[in-house]
């Protein structure tokens, strides 16, 4: 690694830019971009694309049928040949339009709060100022920096999961910018994956009074089906949760259908796969009645793969050097880098140190944020590892 990039350098140089840092975080905040309103997308996406654009990136905006769309940024010179390593974030947030007005941005205790802040502005924010500090102190990745920003990430990504695919398929590592997790900021090496269930049993109406006998209850089947369902969870990982029950017509009718949706968590996908058996394998007890089993979504675990684990001993070594003892945690929830690290060497959760993604105070630890994006500029600077020597992986 250049001595331009020394662990000094950097920690100095990025704690140098804290007011503009937070001045650009603040700007991202204060355009409210919820996912359902494909429009609100276009403040955030002007203001990266500016910001990347000034860095000599050459950003392209990717036009959504039902999102506001996303951003890939290269730079506008670039290296005939040389691999890529690749910066991800999302600019959608779960807050509705006018949640500023009841909770504006301001500044605390060296916090900085407001919705979005966290999940996952201040991700965006440290890319713009990572790539900044490259460029500001002269040096040149040795992998091709490609940043690509959707807008649907908090629905699953439906639109923007094809081109996460394409690009993950063309890199050799990949860092997301999702928060940290927990107080210490502990990053997300392994992720859970997600799939979703509809469970439907469809029996038979009667009086049930008159003639409940010619009846089948869809809802005495779904209370068996409920038990079965919590009953494939392992107590290891893998939860199984029935989080929606609707069914009946009223009380005094013998329900003719009813239907369950379900949450799976899983840490392999050969977890998955077991789990998914036993709920299409689900056979009635009560006579009368059938079962339809229907897929939703599926997000695939993040698992502990040998080339995820060699990208994280490099990361976590070059945060020790900057005095930053990092350490590492498994997620309950899905991103991106569940997807992509189907294909490369991915690191999760490398985004801000803070709290309360998705809730009410949510806010970003600015000076330890400020970390982070030095410890970012740093880790882009780091060699390919399938060309390091072993000794040195």
């Amino acid at each position: 690694m250049s001595p331009l990039a020394d662990r000094a350098g950097l920690l100095e140089h990025v704690h140098g830019l804290r007011d503009e840092f937070v001045s650009f975080l603040s700007r991202l905040v204060e355009c409210e971009s919820p996912t359902d309103v494909p429009g609100a997308q276009a403040g955030p996406q002007a203001i990266l694309t500016e910001a990347l654009s000034g860095l000599g990136f050459r950003v392209g905006r990717i036009r959504g049928r039902n999102t506001g769309g996303h951003l890939l940024a290269r730079p506008a010179r670039r290296v005939p040949g040389r691999p890529g390593q690749l910066l991800v974030g999302h600019s959608d947030t779960v807050w509705p339009l006018g949640t500023l007005e009841e909770r504006p941005v301001r500044q605390e205790d060296g916090r900085l709060y407001g919705p979005g802040s966290f999940d996952m502005k201040g991700g965006l924010t440290q890319i713009v100022f990572a790539l900044r500090t490259l460029r500001d102190l002269g040096l040149d990745p040795p992998l091709t920096p490609v940043v690509f920003m959707n807008s649907d990430e908090e629905v699953g990504s439906p639109e923007s999961i094809s081109w996460v695919r394409f690009l993950a398929r063309r890199v050799r590592r990949a860092y997301v910018l999702e928060p940290s997790l927990g107080a210490e900021g502990r990053i997300k090496t392994a992720r859970k994956g997600v799939s979703q269930f509809i469970v439907r049993a469809r029996g038979r109406a009667a009086h049930a009074g008159l003639d409940p006998g010619a009846g089948a209850s869809a809802i005495l089947e779904m209370a068996h089906v409920i038990q079965s369902l919590h009953g494939l969870g392992d107590g290891k990982g893998t939860t199984v949760n029935v989080g929606v029950v609707e069914g009946g017509i009223r009380p005094n009718v013998v329900a003719p259908a009813c239907r369950a949706e379900v949450d799976v968590r899983v840490l392999t996908a050969e977890e998955g796969r077991r789990v998914e058996a036993g709920i299409r394998g689900l056979g009635a007890r009560t006579p009368g009645v059938s079962l339809e089993v229907e897929a939703g979504i599926t997000i695939p675990p993040l698992e502990w793969t040998s080339r995820n684990r060699r990208l994280w001993d490099m990361v976590r070594e070059e945060g020790s050097r900057m005095g930053l003892a990092l350490r590492e945690a498994t997620a309950g929830g899905g991103s991106d880098g569940n997807t992509i690290s189907l294909f490369t060497a991915t690191l999760d959760g490398l985004g801000p140190v803070g709290d309360g993604a998705h809730a009410v105070h949510e806010h970003v630890d600015i000076g330890s944020t400020l970390d982070r994006c030095a410890l970012l500029a740093r880790i882009l600077m780091a060699p390919d590892l399938d060309d390091c020597p072993e000794e040195d992986r």
